[in-house]
C-alpha cells in the first residue's frame, strides 16, 4: 500500500460499551465502512480518545484492527508527555503490522524548539515506518515548532504533517518547513482553503459520520471541482458543538452504526444537549452526495 495514494485518513472513533469496554462488534462495522469508502485508518488519535484509554486496551485495539486485515493502511497515534512511555509504545507497535505513525506535539509541557526536536527525533529514530507530525495547539497547548520541522525534514522516517491550527497561512509555513514533506489539513471545514495553500489531503473527523461523502469532498477539493463550501463548513462545525468525538458518536449510535454513544471519562455523552444540528447536517451532506452521481 502506498500511503500517498490516500488523500483521506479518518481519525477513527473508539466505540465503547456502557461499561467502558471496547465494543469490538461496532469497531469492526465502522472499520469496514472506512474500507468500503477507500479511506486510510488513523487508529487511536485524539478522536479515538487514545489518552483516555489504558495501555492494554490500546494494544488490543491495534491488534484487533490488524487482524481484520483491512484493505486500507493503518496509522496509529503516538502522544503524551512521558518520553519513556512513548518509546515503549512505539517499540511495541514496531512488532505489529502497521503502516505509519501520527506523532503529536507533547501535551501540557509546552516544549520549545529544541525540546520538540529532541522528543520527535528520539521517537523517529526508534521506528521503521513513515511518521506524520501533528500540530494541534488547541489540545497540546503549544504549536509544532517550525524549527524542529526544519531539522527533522531530512530524517528518513519523516513523511508528513497534519496541520490543525485552523489557519491556511500557518499551513503554508509548515509546507515550507517540511521542504518536500506532505501537509494534510486537520480541520474538515477548512480543506478548500488548505488545498489552495498546498495541502494534499485531509485527516478527518467527518470521515466517521460520512465516509463516502467525505471521500468525495476531498477528491473534489483536490481536483478543483468543489462548489459546496457553505454546506461542508456548516456540516463540519456541527461535529464540534460538543467536544469531539461526542457528536460523531451520538450520530453513529442514533443510526445504529455503533451500539452505544458511551464516552470514556472525562468526556460525557450528556455534554451534547441537542443532536438535531448534526442530524440536519447529515441530511444535507447525503443529499449533496446523491446530487453528485
Amino acid at each position: 500500500m502506498k500511503l500517498n495514494d490516500y488523500s483521506l485518513w479518518t481519525a477513527l472513533i473508539t466505540p465503547l460499551t456502557p461499561g467502558h469496554q471496547v465494543d469490538y462488534n461496532s469497531l469492526e462495522k465502522i472499520i469496514r465502512e472506512q474500507e468500503s469508502a477507500g479511506n486510510g485508518l488513523l487508529v487511536l488519535g485524539s478522536t479515538g480518545e487514545a489518552l483516555n484509554l489504558d495501555l492494554e486496551t490500546r494494544k488490543a485495539i491495534v491488534d484487533f484492527t490488524i487482524e481484520l486485515k483491512p484493505k486500507t493502511p493503518i496509522m496509529v497515534g503516538v502522544g503524551g508527555h512521558n518520553l519513556a512511555a512513548q518509546k515503549a509504545w512505539t517499540a511495541w507497535l514496531e512488532t505489529r503490522n502497521i503502516d505509519a505513525y501520527l506523532m503529536v506535539t507533547p501535551i501540557y509541557a509546552k516544549p520549545g524548539d529544541q525540546g520538540q526536536y529532541e522528543w520527535f527525533k528520539t521517537l523517529m529514530d526508534g521506528v521503521s515506518r513513515p511518521v506524520m507530525l501533528y500540530n494541534v495547539p488547541g489540545r497540546a497547548g503549544k504549536d509544532l515548532s517550525y524549527e524542529a520541522v526544519r531539522k527533522l525534514n531530512t530524517h528518513p522516517n519523516f513523511w508528513a504533517i497534519k496541520e490543525a491550527s485552523g489557519s491556511s497561512k500557518i499551513m503554508a509555513e509548515y509546507l515550507c518547513a517540511a521542504n518536500g514533506g506532505r501537509v494534510y489539513c486537520g480541520d474538515d471545514g477548512l480543506l478548500p482553503e488548505f488545498v489552495q495553500a498546498g495541502a494534499v489531503g485531509l485527516v478527518s473527523v467527518a470521515g466517521n459520520t460520512w465516509p463516502s461523502e467525505t471521500n468525495l469532498y476531498v477528491k473534489q477539493c483536490l481536483s478543483g471541482s468543489f462548489d459546496a463550501k457553505e454546506l461542508w463548513t456548516s456540516a463540519a462545525n456541527s461535529l464540534f458543538v460538543a467536544s469531539n468525538p461526542v457528536p460523531a458518536k451520538a450520530l453513529l449510535a442514533s443510526e445504529g452504526r455503533i451500539n452505544h454513544n458511551t464516552m470514556m471519562p472525562p468526556l460525557s455523552s450528556l455534554d451534547l444537549r441537542d443532536l438535531g444540528v448534526v442530524v440536519n447536517s447529515t441530511t444535507r451532506v447525503r443529499e449533496w452526495f446523491k446530487s453528485q452521481k
